[in-house]
C-alpha cells in the first residue's frame, strides 16, 4: 500500500514571513480577498498587520471578524455569505485554528455548493473541486490548521464537534511568521503549544504512522520539549521555534492521523466549550497510559526527543513510565489543568461523551483498540 503526503503548495517561516503576501496575491492574479479573522485580532490591531500590507499595495479586501472559538455551521454559513457579498475570489484567513478551519469550510463549500448544509461536509466527504484559494496566517503556534487538510465545526444543535478529512481543502499558501505569535497570552501559548505535542505524539503512534512521518514528530517533539516552557514566557526565539515546530508537526499527522486524545477531546470543547488545546494538554498523559502497552519502544524514542537522559538504559515499562511522567511535567510547568473536572466535565455526561468520542473520527487512528466503556472508565478516571 503506497503512503500519501500532502502539504501546502507554498509556506514561509520565519519572522516577518508575511511581507510575502503581496507578492503571491499578484503572481496569482487575485482580485478581492476575503479576510476571515475574530474580533479580538481585530482590536488587538493583529489583523492589520496583514491588511496594512494589502493597502500598501492597493490590493482589495473586505474583512468578516464573526469568527468563533469554536466554529459553528451558523458562522460558517455567514462567512458563505459574506463571500459571496463581497465578490472575492480567494481567502485569508488570520487566527487561530477556528479562523482557519472557517475558512477552509468557505472555500470547500464556495467551491463545492452542493455542500452548503455544512453538515455533510462531516469525515471524509469526497468534494470534487479544490477549495477557493486559501492564504493562512496563523496567530498561535499550536493548532497548525495551515498545513493540514483537517478542520473541525460545532454542531450545536447536537451539542457535537465533527471533524473533516479533505484534501481539498489546504491552503495553498501559509505564512508562519513568529512576530504574528508574540501577542499570544501565555495561557493560550501553553494550550496551543501543547496542543502541539500531542499532535506529534498522537501522529508518531497512530496506526499510519510510516518512516516518514515518524522523523517529522520525532524532530517536533524534540523542538517542542526544549522550547514550550521559554515560548509561554514570551521569548522570541522560542516563540520562532514553536512556531516551526508546531508546522512540522502538522506535516506529519495530517497525513497518517491521531488518536484518542483528540476524539476524547472534542466533545469537551462541543459540551463545555473548552479550548480545544487545554482539553488534549488534560487529556494526554492519562490517555498516554492508556496506550502505553501498544505503542513497542515508540515511547522510549518519545522520552528521548523530550531530553531524558539515560533512557536507552531504562526498560520498556520504564521508558514508558517516564515518557508519561515528562509530558505530565510539562504540562505542570506551563499551567495545563490536571483533571478534566477544570474544565466543566460533570461525572453524568460522561456515558454521552464517551459515545461521541468513540464517534469520533480521530479515534479510529488509535494504537489500542478502545470501546465506549473503557472511554467512560478513562474519563472518569482522569475527574
Amino acid at each position: 500500500m503506497a503512503n500519501r503526503i500532502i502539504l501546502n503548495e507554498t509556506s514561509y517561516h520565519g519572522a516577518g514571513a508575511i511581507a510575502h503576501i503581496p507578492e503571491e496575491i499578484s503572481k496569482r492574479d487575485y482580485r478581492k480577498a476575503l479576510v476571515v479573522t475574530d474580533k479580538v485580532l481585530v482590536d488587538m490591531n493583529i489583523t492589520s498587520k496583514v491588511t496594512d500590507l494589502l493597502d500598501e499595495k492597493g490590493l482589495t479586501y473586505e474583512i468578516f471578524d464573526q469568527t468563533l472559538p469554536n466554529p459553528t455551521i451558523a458562522v460558517v454559513k455567514a462567512g458563505v455569505a459574506a463571500y459571496k457579498a463581497a465578490g472575492a475570489d480567494y481567502i485569508i484567513a488570520i487566527g487561530g485554528g477556528s479562523s482557519i478551519d472557517t475558512s477552509k469550510a468557505i472555500g470547500i463549500i464556495i467551491a463545492n455548493p452542493e455542500h452548503e448544509d455544512v453538515l455533510s461536509l462531516e469525515g471524509e466527504p469526497g468534494t470534487k473541486n479544490p477549495s477557493a484559494p486559501i492564504f493562512a496566517v496563523p496567530t498561535t503556534s499550536g493548532t497548525v490548521a495551515e498545513v493540514t487538510i483537517n478542520y473541525v465545526i460545532t454542531d450545536e444543535a447536537k451539542q457535537r464537534k465533527f471533524v473533516c478529512v479533505d484534501p481539498h481543502d489546504i491552503p495553498v499558501v501559509a505564512f508562519i511568521d513568529s512576530d504574528m505569535m508574540m501577542s499570544m497570552p501565555k495561557g493560550l501559548c501553553a494550550a496551543t503549544g501543547m496542543d502541539a505535542l500531542t499532535h506529534a505524539i498522537e501522529g508518531y503512534i497512530t496506526k499510519g504512522a510510516w518512516e516518514l512521518t515518524d522523523m517529522l514528530h520525532l524532530k517536533a517533539i524534540e523542538i517542542i520539549g526544549r522550547s514550550l516552557r521559554a515560548s509561554v514566557e514570551g521569548d522570541k526565539k522560542a516563540r520562532e521555534d514553536m512556531a516551526l515546530a508546531q508546522y512540522i508537526a502538522g506535516m506529519g499527522f495530517s497525513n497518517v492521523g491521531l488518536g484518542l486524545v483528540h476524539g476524547m477531546a472534542h466533545p469537551l470543547s462541543a459540551w463545555y466549550n473548552a479550548p480545544h488545546g487545554v482539553a488534549c494538554a488534560t487529556l494526554l498523559p492519562g490517555v498516554l497510559s492508556y496506550n502505553a502497552k501498544d505503542t513497542g519502544e515508540k515511547y522510549r524514542d518519545i522520552a528521548k526527543a523530550l531530553g531524558v537522559a539515560n533512557v536507552d538504559t531504562l526498560t520498556v515499562d520504564e521508558a514508558r513510565e517516564v515518557a508519561v511522567k515528562t509530558v505530565r511535567q510539562l504540562g505542570q510547568d506551563v499551567g495545563i489543568p490536571q483533571t478534566i473536572s477544570e474544565l466543566g466535565v460533570k461525572e453524568e455526561d460522561i456515558p454521552q461523551i464517551a459515545k461521541d468520542a468513540y464517534a469520533d473520527v480521530c479515534t479510529g487512528g488509535n494504537p489500542r483498540e478502545t470501546n465506549v466503556e473503557e472511554i467512560e472508565a478513562l474519563y472518569r478516571s482522569l475527574l
